[in-house]
């Protein structure tokens, strides 16, 4: 027993002093924007005060110089490779930049492997290899004579809920046309928003926290719903069934509904990427308290590291429900505005 309370109180002694040293450097921006925003490199943790990161490729194409191709390494602490460095200010802040011959800085046309691109692989790989392995069960066992028992039944469950209960329901009986899509948005937001959770590598990408990405998706359920809509649906916006004079002279409810038909996909971006942004930052806000109140002292230290432990892992719990939650919104959102699109006139 006494050994123990040495171990104990050693451990102790130990994360107090790390504690108070991350304290003391502590920038807070930096902190929280640095875990949340895309990088060239994949930073994982500090070892003797050494950053452990993985450096990923640089791919930029000068207007002068034309292709460039080298590891983020290069740019670290400020420093320029090739004529190109990562700003530090201004409008241009985290991205590589260049300095052209005439001694102006430029932006270059940029496909770097960055932190959000490598977790976006990751993560699609992943997706990939879930639905291949399901796929493969069914392939090996007659389905009408053995329940799939284990990972394929889970993923069963899963599948069968979003189509029956979400897809179905809301498309009508057109569904079957865009089942895959929406099986996939899905399942992709659903393990990107669990794999951002996780704290170590290959966790921790804000991939849907990330505007672009939610974009893509949104602009993805704006083409489905607009380039396979029916006669009624543009009827709808068009020449909605109002009195006619609110369409002619002024058009104003088909104003109200062309202004619909893009701030519907509008409202999915902004959702999906401020509710899990906003989750990642109140997470890294409580982890902070453990080292912000280092200089309160030992006793008011550990009482708030304590209720910020409780509390973090209490936020990852609900985090967990929210990546859930998140993934079935959206695809039901998707699904109702797709519905909408493919109604048929009263009385068929």
């Amino acid at each position: 027993m006494r050994g123990l309370k040495r171990i104990i109180a050693t451990v102790g002694v130990m994360l107090t002093a790390l504690a108070a040293a991350a304290a003391a450097e502590m920038d807070m921006n930096e902190y929280l924007f640095g875990h949340v925003l895309d990088s060239y490199e994949w930073h994982i943790t500090k070892v003797n005060g050494h950053d452990v990161s993985i450096a990923l490729p640089v791919i930029v194409h000068s207007s002068e110089t034309g292709w460039h191709c080298f590891s983020s390494r290069h740019l670290e602490d400020g420093a320029v490779w090739e004529g190109f460095r990562i700003a530090e200010d201004g409008r241009w802040d985290g991205k590589v930049v260049e300095t052209l011959s005439d001694g102006t800085v430029a932006r270059p046309l940029d496909i770097s492997i960055t932190k959000t691109v490598l977790g976006l692989m990751i993560s699609s790989a992943l997706v990939l290899v879930l639905i291949l392995c399901t796929a493969r069960w069914y392939k090996r066992h007659d389905a009408c004579k053995e329940s799939p028992k284990g990972f394929a039944g889970l993923m069963e469950m899963l599948i069968t809920m979003v189509e029956d209960d979400i897809i179905k329901e809301c498309i009508g009986k057109d569904y079957r046309r865009y089942s895959p899509y929406l099986l996939t948005a899905f399942f992709f937001i659903f393990i990107n928003n669990i794999l951002g959770i996780i704290p170590i590598f290959p966790g921790g990408a804000n991939v849907t926290g990330n505007i672009s990405i939610t974009l893509v998706l949104a602009l993805c359920t704006f083409l489905a719903v607009n380039l396979f809509g029916n006669k009624e649906y543009y009827r709808d916006i068009f020449w909605p069934e109002v009195p006619t004079w609110l369409k002619v002279p002024v058009p104003l409810m088909p104003l109200i509904e062309i202004v619909g038909v893009f701030t519907k996909p509008f409202s999915l971006m902004v959702r999906l990427f401020a509710n899990i942004l906003a989750g990642h930052i109140m997470i890294l806000g409580v982890i902070a308290v453990i080292f912000l109140t280092v200089e309160l002292g030992p006793a008011l230290n550990g009482g708030l590291s304590v209720v910020a432990v409780l509390f973090g892992v209490f936020m990852d719990l609900l985090e967990c429900l929210v990546a859930f939650l998140q993934a079935y919104v959206f695809t039901m959102l998707s699904s109702v505005f797709i519905g909408l699109s493919r109604q048929e006139p009263e009385g068929n």
